[in-house]
């Protein structure tokens, strides 16, 4: 039996991709430990996974990029809070790894602190991507505006000027956050985007081709395993099995970004349509919102339900509810606000899955004609699902993790004791360490 260590930042879209995973593992009789925000605990905890809260300063996410007025002040914004979560990240992971002596650790790719203290500790670690793969690659265009893919000479020349602007902001924000704690621990600097989701023993993407842009040149390292789809469970709606007319299933971000007015112009273009319409708020307060015969508003209902009924999923270019409709076959409409979601909405329309629909035009004539039209794309959605399922999913994952815990070489298992040895205090620990680890605590 191995002791696995997941360690995941306080955002529930990051962790239930994961939970699948972590749950087939202790199916197989290993040791799940897991740290997570303190919303979840309990929740873990039912499922039997051995559970504790992210440290204080961090048990809870807020975004805030949702005030900014442009595009790249929003990604600095986002960015810069998973940066200010970074040393606290790497002193909780630090003090885990004491408490649970891992065997290997399983990262979130937002916890930027988490991955380096993952780095320095010798032990195998697993990085796990729940968001379009930002790695660049001559087959896809530089992460970060949801640009078409082009191979010919116009495109070439459009991604090398949009790179600088692009993944090279991105990569400026993770260094100026991550290298100064990166230099307290004597680790390298990073520089790229590759530097820093390379970094890790395996890299665990949750998609797969062809809704993720297919490559040539895909790091070895890097396993494509398919959509996590676990969600909390609960019981269908009583009303459902009543709904007579296709069901359009509108639904806002879970991690508030201020996306009400999807709802507001869903409602308002759905309403007397021949479909049966549930809209489900989230973080949006619903007071307010059109109503009409048809449409039924919910502040939170479970999805894996209504997408087994669904026609069509409106939704904001979520990863996570994007790829969980595609799954089950489900078109999609993505109107995309902010994050990763304009590469999101780029690649249902490229997978021929679905529609999208930029938010500027977000009216509601152009809703009604998207909505009509993605239903006509299911089979392109039944290709993604297909892809999807022959991944493997959460077994293919661990499968993945148990393949650097079992039978473990010599070298690896003294790369462990290395990183227990670490925990231990130590002359040789710079000045400027233990100066910050006070400063923190």
């Amino acid at each position: 039996m191995a002791v696995v260590l997941a360690y995941v930042d306080a955002v529930p879209g990051r962790l239930y991709p994961l939970v699948a995973t972590l749950l087939e593992l202790a199916h197989r009789g290993h040791r799940v430990a897991v740290r997570c925000g303190i919303d979840d605990v309990e929740r873990l905890r039912s499922l039997g996974l051995d559970t504790s809260p992210l440290r204080r300063e961090i048990e809870r996410f807020e975004p805030d990029d949702w005030r900014a007025r442009t595009r790249f002040g929003a990604l600095s914004s986002g960015l810069g809070q998973f940066g200010e979560r970074a040393r606290f990240q790497l002193l909780d992971l630090e003090q885990a790894i004491e408490a649970e002596e891992p065997d290997v650790l399983f990262v979130d790719e937002g916890a930027w602190g988490a991955a380096a203290a993952a780095e320095h500790s010798g032990l195998p670690w697993v990085f796990s991507i729940v968001s379009p793969v930002p790695l660049p690659s001559r087959d896809a265009p530089p992460f970060g505006l949801g640009l078409t893919p082009r191979r010919d000479r116009l495109g070439r020349l459009r991604d090398r000027l949009a790179k600088p602007l692009t993944l090279g902001t991105l990569e400026r924000v993770i260094a100026s956050h991550m290298n100064p704690l990166r230099t307290e621990l004597g680790l390298p600097p990073v520089a790229t985007i590759s530097d820093v989701y390379l970094a890790a023993s395996v890299v665990l993407a949750y998609t797969a081709e062809p809704f993720e842009y297919p490559r040539s040149d895909w790091p070895a390292k890097l396993k494509l395993v398919g959509p996590g789809l676990w969600e909390p469970p609960a019981d269908p709606p009583g009303w459902l099995d009543e709904l007579r007319q296709p069901l359009v299933l509108v639904t806002c971000s879970t991690l508030f970004q201020n996306d009400r007015r999807l709802a507001e112009v869903a409602c308002d273009a759905l309403a007397g349509a021949p479909y049966e319409v549930v809209v489900t708020t989230a973080d949006v307060d619903p007071a307010g919102l059109p109503t009409a015969a048809n449409v039924r508003i919910e502040r939170f209902l479970p999805h894996a339900p209504l997408l087994e009924r669904a026609a069509c999923v409106v939704c904001h270019a979520g990863m996570g509810i994007t790829q969980k409709s595609l799954a089950h076959g489900v078109p999609v409409v993505a109107v995309p606000f902010g994050r990763d979601q304009p590469e999101v909405a780029r690649r249902v329309e490229v997978a021929g899955a679905g529609i999208r629909l930029p938010a500027r035009k977000l009216r509601a004539e152009p809703l009604r004609e998207a909505v009509r039209h993605a239903i006509e794309l299911r089979p392109g959605a039944e290709r993604i699902a297909a892809a999807f399922a022959a991944a493997g999913g959460a077994v293919a994952a661990a499968d993945e993790l148990e393949r650097l815990t079992l039978d473990r070489a010599p070298a690896t298992a003294e790369a462990a004791a290395h990183g227990r040895q670490l925990q231990q205090p130590s002359t040789e620990v710079p000045q400027s360490r233990t100066l910050t680890r006070r400063s923190i605590r």
